[in-house]
């Protein structure tokens, strides 16, 4: 008879598979980094846990030296579906695994054979194994993270200081002097890389917004969420900007009077390149309009456009994004020319799609052409209609909220021909026939 002996590091691994496969991903070992973001999205969204971008990366690669606190194995056991970390470990000892089927390399303990060798070689294995295991629960009991205690008590709150001008420094008056926790932290939105630590009997920060939008900022003890408040910084009219895809980047500011051109709403070279904006480098042309009334909701609405693509630097995949914006979560959509489609993702509530792992080659276009694009969600069911076919359908479970924004992106210059957006009971949410 053979026994197979799994690691911690093994249960770890074991976990992100199921976790990976739980979330639609085909594997662990070849995500691309939206999907490990969403992976990090997705625990903090189902535990209130924030775990780095790094460490999700460690985790699915296995490159971890120490066993990770049990407040993270806490955190991805509950997203893949169990009570808790120990819950995972007891439901895979009981039940018994097919490590290869799961896709773990484990050490295989040698059949036992009759002799007071093979016997004396075993029980020296056994030792060995119960020393080790010893060990490992006392790395873990060590590295676990302490409870956050009184994290009610936590107080916080922000003003902008410029109405709703870009930028916008916004104050934040927070007091954590009653909350046991070890570190704490201000992210003023979704972008982790915006997080900045801040420290008990210091009652404010200050930081600076570069975009329009939503945003949602939040008071975090340790690695958990502890409070949430929106900063609403609307721009009730087009705001045009480049970005640079790099993480940190600061937005170069499109100066367009009306964005408005023989009849459509588009931008000029020469208008990107008054901005200062470096076009041989990577970057996203960002054209948002965000309401300072929000009263739809994003569950349920009805988006038609007419739109398309002219090239900025020659680029070779040309695409435009049409995104949503939403309280909770990201709903957009790509198109791109049909051989590019790899380069696609798509978001909708809490389900993600990467084109490196799904076939999106439906989204496909001639975006350097007029595309006529109808993009309808009804009761959390989304679908997508280009030119009159339609190319994609999906469902999520968790409601993103009311609708904050509206915002066409692209690698190239949009040009949007006309905006018809209303609720799914034909109330207009945002129109504009640029001809006229």
């Amino acid at each position: 008879m053979q026994t197979k002996k799994i690691t911690e590091h093994g249960l770890v691994k074991m976990c992100m598979a199921e976790l990976c496969q739980k979330e639609g991903f085909a594997g662990y070992d070849n995500l691309v980094q939206r999907e490990q973001q969403f992976l990090c999205d997705r625990i903090e969204t189902e535990t209130g846990v924030l775990i780095s971008l790094s460490t999700i990366k460690r985790l699915l690669n296995g490159q971890f030296s120490r066993i990770p606190q049990i407040a993270t194995l806490d955190a991805i056991a509950i997203t893949a579906g169990y009570k808790n970390w120990r819950n995972f470990r007891l439901s895979k000892n009981q039940n018994g695994i097919n490590h290869h089927e799961a896709g773990i390399d484990e050490n295989v303990v040698p059949t036992i054979n009759a002799g007071n060798k093979i016997l004396m070689a075993w029980l020296l294995v056994l030792a060995m194994g119960l020393i080790l295991a010893a060990m490992v629960l006392l790395i873990i009991k060590k590295s676990a993270a302490p409870n956050i205690a009184y994290a009610d008590k936590a107080q916080f709150s922000a003003t902008k200081v410029t109405g709703n001008d870009i930028p916008n420094t916004v104050i934040f008056k927070y007091n954590v002097d009653s909350v046991n926790a070890d570190s704490f932290f201000i992210q003023q939105s979704w972008d982790r890389s915006r997080r900045v630590k801040i420290q008990k009997h210091n009652y404010t920060l200050t930081d600076i917004y570069y975009e329009p939008g939503f945003h949602t900022a939040k008071l975090i003890a340790n690695n958990k969420v502890i409070k949430k408040l929106y900063v609403s910084i609307p721009t009730d009219k087009w705001f045009f900007y480049t970005k640079e895809n790099i993480p940190k980047s600061t937005p170069k500011y499109i100066l367009s009077t009306t964005g408005i051109k023989n009849g459509a709403m588009q931008l000029t070279a020469e208008e990107i390149l008054s901005s200062k904006t470096d076009i041989k480098k990577d970057n996203q042309v960002c054209q948002v309009y965000f309401p300072s009334k929000l009263e739809s909701s994003s569950d349920n609405f009805v988006l038609k456009f007419r739109i398309k693509v002219n090239s900025l630097n020659n680029e070779a995949c040309p695409y435009f994004m049409s995104e949503v914006f939403c309280q909770h979560y990201f709903i957009y959509f790509k198109s791109t020319l049909k051989g590019c489609t790899s380069n696609l993702d798509c978001e909708f509530g809490e389900n993600a799609f990467n084109g490196k792992i799904n076939d999106l080659s439906a989204f496909g276009s001639n975006v350097n052409t007029w595309q006529n694009v109808e993009f309808t969600v009804k009761d959390k069911n989304a679908s997508i209609s280009i030119n009159g076919v339609k190319i994609f359908s999906a469902s999520y479970r968790h409601s993103a909220g009311l609708i904050t924004g509206l915002g066409f992106i692209s690698n190239g210059l949009c040009q949007v021909y006309f905006v018809d957006f209303k609720t799914i009971d034909g109330k207009n949410i945002y129109s504009n026939d640029f001809n006229h």
